[in-house]
């Protein structure tokens, strides 16, 4: 049952708290703000991020590295991001190094070509988080770590079991893990801090989630899937639950009653968990100041400059006038990208619906671990496709198509190599990268819409598509250039490609949209459109709380109109959640 103070997961505290959940649901906020009531309490804390699309600094209004750095204003306080590119290069120093003196110059130029993939910064991201969780935090008496989205940080926490059969008998040649004597050197390493994580003693599991079907859902099957990795001790914490303050408010009661529901019918997984309900806030949770009021109560407001504000809608087009510039290209890639839990997959369905209302084949996949996109569309419709880019399914097949085209050459020994460099975990990487090429080069002449990872992962597909380009540029003539196109080269092509950045009217989400575009804009990418999503402006609240919320919402719309967006539509918040065909056809009217 709920505690009866605020987040009663701080009454005892282990020593490692372990915060992930979907993306999008508070967690980077529920890690920062129980690290800093740990400290306030007198502890030395740890505050680590293990995203990739990390945004710590922001919270903490201070600049952050790859080691312990004291947070200004809080006293007994650290907290770092662990960089994967930095970590990526300290393991590939680490290997290297394993090859001894006696290691000739291309001998080590092939192991550091080896560890240049997406897959050997996931894997030195987890082996720093390794060291921090076994040794390098010995100084502190609580260390928090704030994960990555589910899909991702479950990936991470599944290497090692795949590391173990790819090296059981295995004393042969490198992979992008790097040499295999070195790997089973740190085999034990890895497993004891699986371990550690499944110690209840010393550590907790926390699931974050909000009152919303979606999250949930994805609540429950991270949940499981933690199980099966031997990692029980579990905590649940119900973020922004919702309690309307004015009964006459019809925004206000209908978004209590949904939050009602779900809470009502919260799996039996799920219901059987310890757990905490925190209450939605009215304000930005950034900063010390906000951030020490999350796990307090709400702070009081003048009735008055409540009753003040004015709920006017913003002259702002809809999703239907996107899907009408989208539709006049005739074929091409729309990628919808953006922050964890910002309602991508609610846009993309949207989209790929729109189009098909307009006369179009659509083909609508999705690159997200957590892919939800058929329960959002809820049925089949004629001229869409739907279907994933499923890790597991690409990668046996990508093993068939290997095994097909170079069997015949190679002998018993050749055969086994072959089948050993084919079983390393890195071969995902690969195989996901060729089946999202594939799709990439579909649009060319037909509608194609991709439902991308949150920003980290997406980030490291972009990467992929990168090192292949610069891969091919390399290796052929340059008379034949002029005849050869890379998925890069097709995603920095406007007239090929439109990139839709996804944010809720929102500080962080706006902050990583807006970091995202940058990463992008630097890989000479330029983004189509944003879309502001899940707006309360114009909705007639009158509710306290949410019209306070509309406050910030109106700054954060304002900053991506001044500067950010070349182009901005909205999709209003919606009384009833957008899923299935009839409900999403009713978004891009």
């Amino acid at each position: 049952m709920p505690s009866s103070i605020p987040f009663g997961l701080l009454r005892a505290p282990t020593r490692h708290l372990f915060f992930t959940g979907k993306g999008g649901v508070g967690k980077t906020t529920l890690a920062c703000a129980t690290a800093l009531a740990l400290a306030d309490r007198g502890r030395s804390v740890l505050l680590i991020s293990t995203d990739p699309a990390s945004n710590l600094d922001e919270m903490f209004a201070t600049t952050l590295s790859n080691a312990p750095q004291p947070v200004p204003g809080a006293r007994g306080l650290s907290a770092m991001n662990i960089d994967p590119e930095a970590a990526a290069e300290a393991y590939r120093q680490r290997v290297l190094e394993q090859l001894g003196a006696g290691a000739t110059e291309a001998e080590r130029a092939a192991v550091r070509e080896q560890l240049s993939g997406a897959c050997t910064t996931e894997i030195a991201a987890f082996d720093e988080f390794v060291g921090l969780l076994a040794t390098r935090a010995e100084a502190f008496d609580h260390v928090v770590f704030d994960t990555a989205p589910t899909g991702h940080t479950l990936r991470l926490l599944s290497l090692p079991r795949a590391w173990t059969g790819f090296l059981k008998g295995n004393d042969r040649g490198a992979s992008c893990l790097g040499p295999h004597s070195g790997l089973k050197m740190q085999e034990e390493r890895f497993q004891a801090s699986l371990a550690t994580l499944g110690n209840a003693q010393s550590t907790t599991i926390v699931l974050v989630s909000r009152p919303d079907r979606g999250a949930m859902r994805e609540a429950a099957r991270t949940s499981a899937e933690l199980r099966a990795l031997g990692l029980g001790n579990q905590y649940l914490a119900i973020n922004g639950v919702f309690a309307a303050t004015d009964p006459g408010d019809a925004v206000a009661r209908s978004i209590e009653a949904l939050s009602r529901q779900v809470l009502d019918g919260l799996p039996e997984s799920l219901r059987t968990l310890p757990q905490d309900r925190i209450p939605l806030r009215s304000f930005d949770m950034v900063g010390l100041d906000a951030l020490r009021q999350v796990l307090g109560g709400e702070p009081e407001r003048p009735v008055d400059a409540v009753a003040k504000e004015s709920p006017a809608s913003l002259a702002i087009p809809g999703l239907g006038r996107l899907v009408d510039e989208l539709a006049s290209a005739g074929r091409g890639l729309i990628m919808v990208m953006g922050k964890g839990g910002v309602g991508k997959t609610t846009i993309a369905a949207a989209l790929a619906v729109g189009l098909v209302k307009r006369g179009h084949g659509v083909h609508l996949s999705t690159t997200d671990p957590a892919a939800h996109v058929a329960s959002t569309l809820g049925a089949a419709m004629d001229g869409l496709r739907v279907d994933r880019i499923d890790p597991r399914e690409e990668t046996q097949r990508y093993i068939a198509k290997v095994m097909a085209s170079r069997a015949a050459d190679l002998d018993e020994a050749g055969l086994a190599l072959l089948r050993e460099d084919l079983a390393s975990p890195c071969t995902e990487e690969v195989a996901v990268f060729h089946a999202f090429s594939r799709i990439v080069m579909e649009a060319r002449s037909a509608f194609v819409v991709l439902d991308t990872a949150p920003t980290g992962h997406t980030l490291l597909l972009m990467d992929a598509a990168g090192a292949y380009h610069r891969e091919m540029t390399r290796n052929i003539r340059t008379r034949a250039q002029g005849r050869v196109v890379t998925p890069l080269m097709r995603l920095q092509d406007p007239d090929y490609s439109r990139i839709i950045l996804v944010s809720l009217p929102e500080t962080t989400p706006v902050s990583e949209a807006a970091a995202l575009q940058e990463d992008l804009r630097r890989a000479h990418i330029e983004p189509f459109a944003w879309v502001i999503n899940r707006s309360l402006v114009g909705s007639g609240t009158h509710d306290p709380l949410l019209v306070r919320r509309l406050r910030g919402e109106r700054t954060q719309i304002a900053r991506v109109q001044q500067g950010l967006a070349r182009q901005l539509y909205m999709l209003p918040w919606q009384a009833t959640p957008p899923e299935g065909l009839a409900a999403l056809a009713s978004l891009v009217v």
